[in-house]
């Protein structure tokens, strides 16, 4: 699964979900790309499904990019423990998706294979997405 190799510090604060994406937002590798049209916090089990959907579709025909990262850690205390005695220990790690952002780039296939393969990675995501071309 994707996480980070080091980080500075173990545990971080929820931040907000509020905004749009700043960076991030235009097709920048590929010629098509799946925009994300809600706010979410998307786990790395739920990035390798969609991958692992883009790639089996498009039979290794193509390039894939995969623009997003979990660098986010989401902690959680064990079962059957009172409240209190400080935070849990980190658990999994979430890329923080805000609305606009491109998560999936493909290049080397046809837009209607393009589209197809990106339909089917987004029903592995949990959020509304929309496939986008390349401004050229």
């Amino acid at each position: 699964m994707l996480m980070p190799k080091r980080v500075k510090f173990r545990k971080s604060q929820k931040g907000n979900r509020r905004g749009k994406a700043g960076r991030g937002h235009l097709v920048a590798f590929g010629t098509y790309g799946l925009k994300s049209l809600d706010a979410a916090w998307i786990t790395d089990r739920q990035i390798e499904a969609a991958r692992v959907a883009l790639t089996r579709f498009m039979k290794r025909d193509g390039k894939v990019w995969i623009r997003i990262f979990p660098d986010h850690p989401v902690t959680k205390k064990p079962a059957e423990t009172r409240m209190g005695k400080g935070k849990g220990a980190p658990e999994y790690w979430v890329a923080v998706i805000q609305p606009g952002k491109i998560m999936f780039e493909v290049d080397g296939v046809t837009a209607k294979v393009a589209e197809e393969a990106f339909r089917l990675a987004s029903h592995k995501l949990p959020i509304k997405t929309k496939f986008v071309k390349r401004i050229s």
